[in-house]
C-alpha cells in the first residue's frame, strides 16, 4: 500500500505546473474564441482598449477559476499525523460591545473536546456596556480560566498586543465574540499544526455563517464563505501560502506573533500579520475541519462596510509586503496575483456592469455570448466544493442548509455587488479615509 501512495504521490511543484498549464490553454482558448468579440468592441473603442477590457472581464477571470479548479482537483490534505494532542493553549477574544454573545461564544469554548489545558483572555477593547462581567460571569458559570483585561485605547490590534504580553504558552489561538466553534475545532486546528513541517507558523480554520436564517443578505453571505472564500483558502492551503490567518478563527505559534511584532496598526491587521509571516519563509495552513460559526452583517450597509474594509486590508497588505519580496515562490505567485484584483473589480464595475444594461437592450458591445465561456468553469468549481464540504460536514455530523434560492443569487448576482464594493475600498484606502474596527 505504501509503495502505491509513493508511485502515485504528486508534489506541490508539480500540481502548481499541472494547475498553470491548464490554465494557460483555457485563456489560450478563449482569446482565440474571441477575437471577434475584441474585433467588434475596438471598432466602438480600438483595439488595444478593446482587448484590455474584454482582459479584465473574461481572460484573467478565466484563467483564474481554470487554475483552481484543476489545483481543487488535485488538492489532497494531508492526514493528521497526531489526532489528539494536549499542547496548552492560550485563547484571546477582543471585543467591543458583546455583551449579548460573549457568554454564547465561551460557552463554546467549553463544549470543546480538546486534551490540553486552556486559558482564555478576555479583551474589553472600551466597551460601553457589561461585556467585561458578562465574560467573567460566564467564566465562573462554566468552569473555565477566563481572565478579562481592558484596553481602553479604541483598535483592535492595541487589544490583541496587550493580551499578547500576557500569552505564556507556545501557542496561542484568536477567536471572534460572535464565533462557535464546533465542538471538534480546536482538536482539528491543533492537530493539524503538530502534523506540520516545523516551516509552520499559523493555521487558519474553516469560519462559516452563524446567523444565515436571519435574512436574504445573511443566505446569500452563507454560499460566500462555504464555497467562495473556502475554496480559495483551499487553493492557497495547497500551495502552503494561506494569505490570511483570519483573526475570528486562527491559531499562531506565540514566538511566530512576537518575531513580526505582533499585529499591526492597520485595518486588515490579520492579513499584514500573515503576509509578515509569509515574509519571513514561514508556511500558514488551513484546515477544513476546524469549524467555526460567526455572525456575517444582516444589513447591506453593514456588510459593504465590511467588505470595503476586507478590500483596504489588502490594498494596505500589498503596499507593505511586495509581492516579489516575498521568499517562497508559491507564496510569490499568491500574493501577486492579487495585484490584479483591483484591475478586475474597475472593469467588471465600470465596463461590464454597463455592458450587461446595454445587453438588455440588444446591444452586446461588451457583454455577450461569448462572456458566458467563465460560467461553465464558475459552476464547476462551485460543484467541486460543495461535494467537498458535503464530506467535511458529515464527518463532523453536520448537515448543509437548504438555501436554493440564496445560491442562485450569489452565482448570478454577488460579483455585481462585490465589486463595487471592493472598489469602494481601494478608493477609501487612496483618500486614506479613517479606519473603522467594527
Amino acid at each position: 500500500m505504501q509503495s502505491n501512495q509513493r508511485r502515485f504521490y504528486i508534489s506541490v511543484a508539480a500540481k502548481f505546473t499541472i494547475s498553470q498549464a491548464a490554465a494557460m490553454v483555457w485563456t489560450a482558448l478563449s482569446v482565440y474564441l474571441s477575437l471577434p468579440w475584441v474585433h467588434d468592441l475596438g471598432e466602438l473603442v480600438t483595439v488595444p482598449v478593446s482587448a484590455a477590457i474584454i482582459a479584465g472581464i473574461a481572460y484573467i477571470p478565466g484563467y483564474m477559476n481554470a487554475f483552481m479548479v484543476v489545483s481543487l482537483l488535485l488538492d489532497r490534505q494531508p492526514p493528521l499525523a497526531v489526532k489528539s494532542p494536549d499542547d496548552p493553549l492560550t485563547i484571546l477574544i477582543a471585543c467591543r460591545n458583546e455583551e449579548p454573545s460573549i457568554g454564547v461564544t465561551l460557552s463554546y469554548v467549553c463544549k470543546q473536546k480538546y486534551a490540553g489545558p486552556l486559558r482564555i483572555l478576555v479583551i474589553d477593547n472600551g466597551s460601553t456596556d457589561r461585556t467585561a462581567d458578562a465574560a467573567a460571569e460566564a467564566g465562573e458559570r462554566l468552569g473555565l480560566h477566563v481572565e478579562v483585561l481592558h484596553v481602553d485605547r479604541p483598535g483592535k490590534h492595541y487589544a490583541l498586543n496587550e493580551a499578547l504580553a500576557k500569552v505564556e504558552t507556545p501557542l496561542l489561538l484568536t477567536l471572534d465574540a460572535d464565533t462557535l466553534l464546533h465542538e471538534q475545532a480546536l482538536n482539528h486546528i491543533v492537530s493539524r499544526y503538530r502534523s506540520s513541517p516545523g516551516s509552520v507558523c499559523a493555521v487558519a480554520g474553516t469560519v462559516l455563517v452563524r446567523n444565515s436564517r436571519h435574512n436574504l443578505v445573511t443566505r446569500v453571505q452563507e454560499w460566500d464563505y462555504f464555497l467562495g472564500i473556502a475554496s480559495i483558502k483551499r487553493l492557497q492551503g495547497l500551495f502552503q501560502g494561506t494569505l490570511v490567518a483570519q483573526g475570528a478563527f486562527s491559531l499562531y505559534k506565540t514566538d511566530a506573533v512576537r518575531a513580526v511584532g505582533g499585529w499591526p496598526d492597520a485595518i486588515g491587521e490579520d492579513i499584514v500579520l500573515t503576509w509578515r509571516f509569509l515574509g519571513n519563509g514561514w508556511n500558514v495552513y488551513f484546515e477544513p475541519l476546524a469549524v467555526a460559526f460567526t455572525d456575517v452583517p444582516d444589513t447591506l450597509k453593514h456588510f459593504v462596510r465590511q467588505r470595503s474594509r476586507w478590500a483596504r486590508g489588502m490594498v494596505e497588505a500589498l503596499k507593505l509586503i511586495k509581492p516579489w519580496n516575498q521568499p517562497i515562490p508559491f507564496v510569490k505567485y499568491l500574493t501577486g496575483v492579487n495585484l490584479l484584483m483591483p484591475y478586475i473589480d474597475l472593469v467588471y464595475t465600470l465596463c461590464w456592469m454597463p455592458g450587461l444594461v446595454l445587453a438588455l437592450f440588444g446591444h452586446y458591445w461588451i457583454v455577450g455570448p461569448a462572456t458566458l465561456l467563465v460560467l461553465p468553469l464558475a459552476i464547476l468549481q462551485n460543484y467541486i466544493l460543495y461535494r467537498y464540504q458535503r464530506r467535511v460536514f458529515r464527518s463532523l455530523n453536520l448537515k448543509i442548509r437548504k438555501n436554493r434560492f440564496a445560491f442562485v443569487l450569489y452565482v448570478l448576482f454577488y460579483q455585481m455587488i462585490m465589486s463595487p464594493v471592493s472598489v469602494l475600498g481601494y478608493l477609501q484606502e487612496t483618500l486614506k479615509r479613517n479606519r473603522v474596527w467594527k
